[in-house]
């Protein structure tokens, strides 16, 4: 027969009151974690791609005021929409129409949105024959202007606008097998800077930007004014933050920059 050994197992020696706290206070920062990594890292801003070029510096000013990061993603409103609705971790949306943060809202994904900027949609190119013209209509019909770069109309509301001002004018019809569809506005604006085409409808923060200035662009009356709202997203653990950052899109500075982009 096998000799069994018995092992005594000794009750735990009690820990001394102070040692005691530290061990509750490190279980309850295991608890908080989460939701301290998140203060203490950026806010995730989603923006609309028109809007990409001013968003860069005011965001830029605003971590300068007040030491809160911004870490932005640049899209196009619809895709936005879609990652948004499917649970996408976003604390604040900038929107480039009005539609969609409502939408957001009315579904309870979102706080009640705010107008932060009215935006045109312009035509934009770089070559003489293209900017020869007197307007945009004649700018498109040059013999040298072959592919016109346009954002998707059904994902971008830049798009939207572009395509609405084609068919007022009677052109969309004749130029529409000339038509390149780019993701964003912003894909739109950086296919004709490229070369890939001969001419952009484009945000103007895009034609007024340093790139911008390489170029020439053309008004399109025809196209109505973009009212751009954000919203809040109200899964976000950092709300107190995105707030801060949507109230500072109307500061005497984010103002400022708005405006030398051609926003209202």
């Amino acid at each position: 027969m096998m000799n069994e050994t018995r092992f005594q197992v000794s009750p735990a020696p009690a820990l001394h009151p102070l040692r005691r706290v530290a061990a509750i206070c490190a279980a309850a920062l295991v608890l908080l974690c989460p939701a301290l990594s998140h203060a203490a890292g950026a806010i995730k801003a989603a923006v609309a791609a028109n809007f990409m070029i001013p968003f860069g510096e005011i965001a830029a000013a605003f971590e300068e005021e007040t030491a809160i990061r911004v870490e932005p993603t640049y899209s196009s409103t619809g895709n936005f929409y879609s990652q948004i609705v499917n649970g996408a971790p976003y604390d604040l949306f900038l929107s480039a129409d009005e539609k969609t943060p409502r939408s957001l809202f009315e579904k309870g994904l979102a706080e009640k949105p705010i107008l932060y900027a009215t935006g045109r949609v312009v035509l934009w190119g770089s070559g003489r024959e293209f900017c020869g013209a007197k307007t945009w209509q004649e700018a498109i019909g040059r013999k040298g202007v072959k592919r016109i770069a346009i954002a998707n109309p059904v994902t971008a509301p830049y798009g939207a606008a572009a395509e609405a001002a084609l068919k007022k004018a009677g052109l969309w019809d004749e130029i529409r097998e000339r038509i390149v569809i780019a993701q964003t506005v912003g894909q739109s604006f950086q296919y004709a800077m490229s070369g890939g085409t001969d001419g952009s409808f484009c945000a103007l923060s895009s034609a007024l930007s340093e790139q911008g200035g390489k170029g020439c662009h053309y008004p399109i009356e025809e196209a109505p004014p973009i009212l751009q709202a954000a919203c809040v997203l109200t899964r976000t653990p950092a709300k107190n933050d995105a707030s801060r950052l949507l109230k500072y899109l109307d500061s005497p500075r984010a103002r400022e920059i708005k405006k030398r982009y051609g926003y209202r």
